[in-house]
């Protein structure tokens, strides 16, 4: 039965963490965004969120996007800085048409960070990309 599962590799779908400027408070501030370069749509899409390391866990944090259209892009959520020294997985899952997807993406402790930002094309801003 187990061999008649097929998972189906998700490709095209990244998350990235982004140090932007906020116009409302005048700060500097870490968000986390969800990219789809795909050609469709993204569907129910749910993301759920937790920091963790050998002593310490955060409470998961779920967010869901009804549809994210093809090429674009969504903001998840803000990120505090103090979340930088913990491991940072946010496991994504959606519909492409009638299949079910999911990945999970890590931002490894202490790889978030001023030093480690890159010009993320499809955002235009700078931040770092999940592994």
């Amino acid at each position: 039965m187990k061999k008649d599962i097929k998972i189906p590799e998700v490709t095209d779908v990244e998350m990235a963490v982004v140090y932007e400027f906020n116009d409302i408070y005048n700060t500097n501030d870490w968000n986390v965004y969800l990219i789809n370069n795909k050609n469709v749509d993204l569907e129910m899409v749910v993301i759920v969120s937790q920091g963790f390391s050998e002593k310490k866990t955060t409470s998961l944090l779920r967010k869901k996007v009804d549809k994210l259209p093809a090429n674009s892009f969504a903001k998840i959520e803000f990120m505090q800085p103090e979340l930088f020294k913990l491991n940072n997985r946010f496991q994504v899952t959606f519909f492409e048409g009638n299949t079910l997807f999911e990945k999970t993406f890590l931002f490894k402790e202490n790889t978030v960070k001023e030093g480690a930002l890159r010009e993320i094309p499809e955002l235009k801003k700078r931040g770092v990309l999940a592994k």
